[in-house]
């Protein structure tokens, strides 16, 4: 493919991203005004048309499309593009991150270009991505139904726990750590997850659903399950719609992932996109994330957490379990393949 050609191309994909938004962004600028972004779909999707893109509109006269793409789907598409990106920024879990990172997807970020950057906790402004979002995950239960909640990952696989858990598998990051987590407390590790499958084989006549992630808060909403694993955005956001729901750690700790934002390896608009990322770490946009309904736990260190994130300081992360995705990455998809087959059935 000669120069032009490329150019052409590029030019062209710009020019359908445009015309996708053109409805939420009228009178758009379409070359250094403007830039485009995957982002989740669902409550990542409207958080940030809501409360990121007028910032950035406002902030430095950008205009920003959005591609509502899951992780995985983010990471096939670009590497299907073959170096012409169709978007220039990724929003990715660590999973996917590591992959992302593995086969040369990302561009060096400049902190010099975040304002933001010294509001964050160390660690989280790397070579190639910033962190924008921290995830809790533990142990979710009504508490009118259980006074007194399961204490430990193993207790979920006990009565009176176990009729009214609420299972999902490894297709999410919050489902992969909490099995990992539950392996190793029957003696398992972070590769070797058969305990779990023991133990879920023998849970499985009694558990009260067995269910997508996407399935279990509206399960547990309509008093089809009472316990499940997942993060604290789920529980806020139940919280928020008056559902009975608490938010409990095990003992051997909750466990914390974040999200994070790259910039696509020959991006178009590197310069804007930093500007975006910028804005998203910025205290004005966190603060406004961390409200409900979107629930998202900030890490801009100057915005005061807000109660619904049953989390009270950003200095709790450090202590959480964390987990190293170069190693869970080469299991994980024998490991979604095995749960669907011989769990969901």
């Amino acid at each position: 493919m000669t120069k032009s050609h490329l150019i052409s191309r590029r030019a062209a994909l710009a020019g359908l991203g445009a015309l996708s938004a053109a409805p939420l962004l009228p009178g758009r600028a379409y070359a250094s005004g403007s830039v485009t972004a995957a982002i989740y779909p669902g409550t990542w999707d409207e958080a940030y048309r809501a409360i990121v893109a007028p910032l950035l509109k406002s902030r430095h006269g950008v205009d920003i499309a959005f591609d509502p793409l899951f992780a995985v789907d983010q990471v096939a598409k670009v590497r299907a593009a073959r170096g012409v990106p169709p978007f220039d920024c990724f929003v990715l879990d660590p999973g996917p991150a590591a992959a992302a990172q593995a086969a040369g997807l990302f561009e060096p970020i400049d902190a010099s270009k975040l304002t933001n950057a010294a509001k964050l906790p160390a660690g989280m402004v790397t070579s190639h991505g910033v962190t924008v979002n921290a995830q809790v995950v533990g142990i979710c239960y009504n508490p009118k139904k259980f006074p007194n909640p399961p204490k430990t990952w193993v207790d979920l696989f006990k009565s009176p726990y176990v009729e009214r858990l609420g299972l999902t598998g490894f297709q999410t990051t919050f489902g992969t750590v909490a099995l990992i987590e539950m392996a190793k407390a029957f003696g398992g590790s972070i590769t070797n997850v058969e305990p779990i499958f023991a133990e879920l084989k023998k849970a499985l006549p009694k558990v009260a659903a067995v269910a997508t992630p996407a399935a279990l808060p509206g399960l547990f909403q309509q008093g089809q399950i009472d316990i499940m694993y997942t993060n604290t955005n789920n529980a806020a956001t139940l919280k928020g719609r008056g559902v009975d729901i608490a938010f409990i750690a095990p003992e051997s700790g909750a466990i914390t992932f974040t999200t994070t934002l790259h910039i696509v390896k020959g991006a178009d608009n590197v310069a804007n996109a930093h500007k975006y990322i910028d804005a998203a770490i910025s205290a004005e946009a966190q603060a406004k994330l961390q409200l409900s309904p979107y629930n998202m736990i900030p890490v801009n260190k100057d915005v005061k957490l807000s109660d619904n994130l049953d989390i009270k300081s950003l200095d709790e992360l450090s202590k959480m379990v964390t987990h190293d995705w170069t190693v869970i990455n080469p299991n994980r998809a024998a490991w979604i393949e095995r749960f669907n087959k011989e769990i969901t059935k």
